[in-house]
């Protein structure tokens, strides 16, 4: 991708519903809720630190091109800090704070030792080869090395990266090292001390508090209607998951397109249909259906599972699903949230929906630390674990100060964080 068209996408999403300001007005209203000291409140509403790196790749034709590339760590109150890495166009930031922000309070929620971080290149990995690719991650590698490590900031997969993308940071951080050191990154392929169940484990965590929200709320798992926008890893798992269950899965999309049968999907078939075709479009008995309009679809269950801000202001009065279970990182603006909880519509946070995949990178930690690895079954259990009890925290929350789950969720994390905080004092 040329650096143009590069930069005019960073422009256009800086200039979109900024998710930094979505994810500080998130805290903003934690804070106010729990009547958080003023001090701890300026603390915790900016990252830590930020590192913003521009760097070069030598292309497969010759030319030198230079990326550019971001780590945040928001906190380390709680821990070393966790999150994942994407590379997309329309990376800036902003998207980048927002995200190891959230990634704070999804770790406290769900009790694990960490606090939050993001990385982001600004890049279309469709446009390059493996071999670009390979040395792109590598150099970015390189150049956060500073920052990175078992102890103090442990990257993941994200959006457009890979478990093998993760080996080439852990093999590059390792030259340098002397050393293997696997727990540098999770999400890694098992041969190099990835973990069971990883790459389930986000779809998973959503499937699990779908079917407790729908036992909270009296829904039947048989039959219930669900729509998933995003057929990645997390979309693709959770609708697997899900149609196990009993769940029918009535609409699917990706970034190209999408299908929707009042039927229901053969999940499996979708999946394979999409690994052949590399899109869900003209999956057999399948009408088309645009991902606005899969939105707004008469189901009972909406799983965004893609990128940020898709329910908007001016779409979330259509949304006609009882239940919005967030699979994706701030799909919903606070605008958005406001309209949905005055029709009555629940959602189940980012924070708490898909933490099923930083939960199992723990796991994955953990047993890379120790040397010593658990099967996929004890690692399910251990994860549906976790989630129930994050779910049954926020919803007991929610209920005490009879707010929104978000808010609930939110009141547990924040409060955690700062409780840290606290104990820990201010140095010097």
């Amino acid at each position: 991708m040329s650096a143009t068209v590069t930069e005019r996408l960073a422009s256009e999403a800086a200039s979109a519903e900024n998710p930094w300001e979505n994810a500080q007005r998130q805290f903003d209203d934690a804070a106010e809720l729990l009547g958080l000291d003023p001090g701890l409140r300026r603390v915790l509403r900016q990252p830590k630190r930020e590192l913003g790196v521009n760097f070069p790749v030598k292309l497969d034709d010759g030319r030198i091109e230079v990326f550019t590339g971001y780590r945040v760590q928001h906190s380390m109150a709680c821990g070393p800090t966790k999150g994942g890495i994407r590379f997309h166009p329309a990376v800036t930031l902003d998207e980048v704070r927002a995200l190891a922000m959230w990634m704070t309070w999804k770790c406290a929620l769900a009790g694990l030792p960490y606090g939050g971080a993001k990385g982001g290149v600004i890049v279309d990995p469709k446009t390059l080869s493996k071999g670009e690719l390979e040395r792109l991650t590598r150099r970015y590698a390189t150049e956060i090395m500073v920052v990175i490590g078992p102890e103090s900031d442990i990257p993941a997969p994200d959006v457009n990266t890979t478990p093998e993308m993760m080996a080439w940071i852990m093999d590059t951080f390792s030259m340098a090292k002397g050393y293997s050191v696997p727990a540098v990154v999770t999400g890694k392929p098992l041969t190099i001390g990835g973990s069971k169940g990883r790459s389930s484990a986000t779809g998973r965590g959503v499937a699990v508090v779908t079917a407790l929200a729908c036992e909270r709320l009296g829904m039947s798992l048989v039959g219930t209607t669900v729509a998933v926008q995003g057929f990645g890893n997390a979309g693709q798992w959770a609708a697997r998951l899900l149609h196990e269950r009993g769940f029918t899965i009535v609409a699917i999309s990706d970034s190209t397109s999408g299908v929707t049968t009042t039927a229901g999907i053969d999940v499996a078939a979708a999946i394979q249909h999409k690994q052949r075709t590399g899109a869900v479009r003209g999956l057999a008995g399948t009408s088309p259906v645009s991902n606005a309009e899969l939105l707004e679809l008469p189901v009972d269950v909406l799983i965004p599972a893609a990128l940020e801000n898709q329910l908007m202001p001016d779409n979330a009065g259509r949304v006609r699903a009882k239940l919005v279970v967030e699979a994706a990182n701030g799909p919903t603006t606070p605008e958005a949230d406001m309209v949905l909880e005055r029709r009555g519509v629940m959602v189940i946070p980012d924070i708490l929906a898909n933490a099923g995949g930083v939960i199992v990178s723990y796991f994955e930690w953990v047993q890379d630390l120790q040397s010593f690895f658990w099967e996929e079954g004890e690692i399910n259990k251990r994860l549906q674990d976790v989630m129930t009890q994050a779910f049954d925290e926020t919803w007991a929350m929610a209920d005490e100060l009879k707010v929104s789950l978000r808010k609930g969720a939110y009141a547990v994390a924040v409060d955690r964080v700062a409780e840290a905080m606290r104990e820990r004092g201010i140095f010097p």
